[in-house]
């Protein structure tokens, strides 16, 4: 795999300049969500071939009340492809988080958000055991959803984590057989690491598995058997498939953003 953005201590984080730093225009509140999890949360829709095909939805359409944490920890208005520069070494297209933060501003009068910040985490062909507490993506994540709230300038609240993994794991049954286990791990450690016991999570339901994997339904039945408070499952199971008979489709992955955004909204 591609190196990564490398890890920043947290005391650099508290010392960042403001011009490094930077919220978004306007001020107000802002809600923060971390997007995790491997190529379907970062986004193949339009890059199921060797390049992405361009094709811009109006739901994804950038905005300047959505922001992304850039690869060098700045808030900048988000745009796709989102997860350019921190899901290295592979063709990106659209993911959810861009639908999703539409749908979630659309209902600000119920959010009373003036902006959404997303925090793109995710990394393609990544197995769970990968995003354990100290390993190098698991460290990268809680670097920047740190450094994601100390750029808000006191307007940034975390809202919650979207997690879309799991096809890596259905390859092998020993993997799919510990999915559980190492999901609410990884729930309860980065609720620790991040100081909120509370923090939403949102997982999706994996659809497909990698390269053809025989324990889709394994890693599916430990996914909604993960039932701690104020974590939530959402379904991708249906959605349409690219051509890859691996990644969702454009129009899959806007579908998918009004799913989460749906479920989040019924949160609050």
């Amino acid at each position: 795999m591609a190196k990564l953005q490398p890890v920043l201590p947290v005391l650099l984080l508290i010392l960042l300049p403001a011009s490094t730093a930077a919220g978004h225009p306007g001020g107000g509140r802002m809600l923060v969500f971390i997007l995790v999890g491997q190529s379907n949360m970062s986004g193949r829709g339009g890059a199921t071939n060797v390049s992405w095909d361009g094709m811009v939805p109006p739901e994804c359409a950038p905005s300047p009340r959505i922001r992304r944490l850039s690869p060098a920890l700045c808030w900048e208005e988000a745009r796709e492809p989102l997860h350019a520069g921190i899901d290295v070494g592979n063709v990106l297209g659209v993911g959810p988080g861009m639908p999703f933060a539409h749908a979630v501003l659309a209902a600000d009068g119920k959010t009373g958000a003036a902006a959404v910040g997303l925090v793109p985490c995710a990394q393609g062909a990544t197995p769970i055991a990968n995003w354990s507490r100290g390993t190098e993506l698991y460290e990268r994540m809680v670097t920047r959803a740190r450094a994601a709230m100390a750029g808000s300038n006191g307007g940034g609240e975390l809202a919650a984590m979207l997690w879309y993994q799991g096809e890596a794991d259905a390859m092998s049954r020993e993997d799919a057989e510990h999915y559980r286990g190492r999901m609410v791990a990884l729930v309860h450690d980065v609720r620790s690491d991040l100081g909120r016991p509370d923090l939403l999570v949102i997982q999706v339901g994996i659809a497909t598995a990698q390269h053809h994997g025989k324990f889709l339904g394994l890693v599916r039945d430990a996914q909604r058997a993960v039932t701690l408070p104020n974590v939530k499952y959402v379904d991708a199971m249906g959605l349409p498939i690219g051509s890859d008979h691996t990644h969702l489709t454009t129009e899959a992955q806007v579908q998918l953003g009004n799913m989460l955004a749906m479920s989040y909204l019924e949160t609050l």
